[in-house]
């Protein structure tokens, strides 16, 4: 189970850059500048909540997959009791 994480942990690190969004140039502004401060801020946001939403749904998507099978246990286990 630990290897499985640490798989996927790796693998999405590796994948970052291809789930983020489009990183707009700060260069264009004075670094004392305050839109370059927005601008920045609004870059490390835009970052930050990629990749949120992208360990989010690969953590739903793994438990979905892992807790059918035991689901399905539950069920069939369930079902054998009721009927004694």
């Amino acid at each position: 189970m630990k290897k499985i994480i640490f798989i996927l942990i790796i693998v999405n690190l590796l994948s970052i850059n291809v789930h983020s969004e489009e990183i707009i140039d700060c260069s264009k502004y004075t670094k004392l500048s305050k839109f370059y401060i927005e601008c920045k801020a609004n870059n490390i946001k835009k970052k930050t909540l990629s990749l949120g939403k992208n360990i989010v749904k690969d953590t739903k998507d793994y438990q979905k997959k892992e807790w059918s099978d035991e689901k399905k246990k539950l069920k069939k286990a369930k079902e054998k009791v009721l009927n004694y």
